[in-house]
């Protein structure tokens, strides 16, 4: 039996804290939340290292830091409705559960979604609205949305998310060029959004967050 809570704190100790995460709220939530509990029961040895887990059919969980970072960067508040892109089995949500107003977590597999509602409901999430779709679709009815975060990498970010974020809402995603990637915070003004680089990270790229490919006639 392995002992978590010590990976957990061994996990903010060595890979939130030195990444110049200092927010109270984000360290707190990250030593609450049981990540082993959210990743394939294969991957639990996996899930404190400082990588990202995959889940299958190429979607991963963040690693540490970099969700980390991302959170940071979006400085959500108690008072904030986040859409969190590509939740998974839950623990992005749960996480951002203890810190936001509320959550709406977009799933788009229904297999992972009853999943990651067991899990949700196990770890007292109540303030999490689970939604079955594709991940580019976002979920308009719940919205519009404060701040907005995508769990996986984006070659390009569809209009119909950046339409749910509210005029002075925030979105952290990462943007893969090639095998680079760097996390970039964008923030909505006057309806048009602004991107600045945050820091870099890499993840698979999302399916439905491909670059259009133009076809020359």
């Amino acid at each position: 039996m392995s002992d978590y809570a010590t990976r957990r704190r061994m996990m903010v100790d060595t890979q939130v804290r030195p990444s110049d995460v200092t927010k109270f709220p984000i360290i707190d939530a990250m030593l609450q939340v049981p990540r082993e509990a959210f990743v394939p029961r294969d991957r639990a040895e996996a899930a404190y290292m400082s990588e990202n887990v995959e889940i299958g059919a190429g979607r991963v969980i963040l690693e540490p830091r970099t969700f980390a970072k991302m959170l940071d960067a979006l400085d959500v508040t108690n008072n904030d409705l986040v859409l969190d892109i590509g939740a998974g089995l839950g623990y992005s949500s749960a996480v951002i559960a203890h810190i936001a107003e509320a959550v709406v977590a977009v799933e788009d597999d229904a297999s992972r979604l009853k999943e990651a509602q067991g899990l949700l409901s196990d770890h007292q999430a109540d303030n999490v609205i689970l939604h079955e779709g594709p991940l580019a679709a976002g979920a308009p009815e719940h919205g519009p949305y404060d701040a907005i975060i995508i769990e996986g990498a984006v070659q390009q970010v569809p209009a119909a998310l950046i339409d749910q974020l509210k005029d002075g809402g925030r979105i952290a995603c990462v943007f893969m060029e090639g095998a680079l990637g760097v996390v970039r915070m964008g923030y909505k003004l006057d309806g048009k959004i602004s991107w600045r680089f945050a820091f870099n990270a890499s993840a698979p790229v999302l399916a439905g967050f491909e670059k259009e490919t133009a076809f020359a006639l």
